[in-house]
């Protein structure tokens, strides 16, 4: 009996261990097509003079969704999972503090910078979740090797 049967469905994930690196992945990418279009709109924000920027929800949507799947990837896979759950999680805690960096420039009319640090952590995380599901591209080569 596993520790977890009765409260997460375990077995009904079996289901989903091939495609949920590849899952991870897309909502990675979407994540930063989302942030691409996040900071356009609150540049725009700040053009028009405002003061308080406003959450761009596809983005706050997909990063908690990339957040979700990376704990699901942990349940299938575990060394993978964990890793990329740390790494989602950094990212979005960087996006929370990338925001709140924002809204600071907004408001002491500062120069509007990109959010270096969210995009640094996407693409770590673009990195890992392209090695983790792309893994059987590279395969014979690695096996070849090691």
């Amino acid at each position: 009996m596993q520790p977890l049967q009765f409260v997460v469905p375990v077995g009904a994930l079996d289901a989903l261990e091939p495609y949920i690196a590849h899952v991870v992945l897309a909502l990675v990418v979407v994540n930063m097509l989302t942030r691409i279009r996040a900071h356009s709109v609150h540049a725009a924000q700040v053009e028009d003079g405002a003061d308080e920027l406003s959450r761009y929800l596809p983005h706050s949507l997909s990063t908690i969704l990339l957040v979700l799947a990376s704990f699901v990837f942990l349940l299938v896979e575990p060394h993978g999972g964990m890793v990329m759950s740390v790494i989602a999680v950094g990212l979005l805690l960087t996006d929370f503090f990338e925001f709140e960096s924002r809204q600071v420039e907004a408001r002491n009319d500062m120069t509007f910078e990109r959010p270096k640090g969210a995009v640094a952590a996407s693409l770590l995380a673009l990195l890992y979740a392209g090695y983790q599901s792309l893994f059987v591209v590279i395969e014979p080569v690695w096996s070849a090797i090691v």
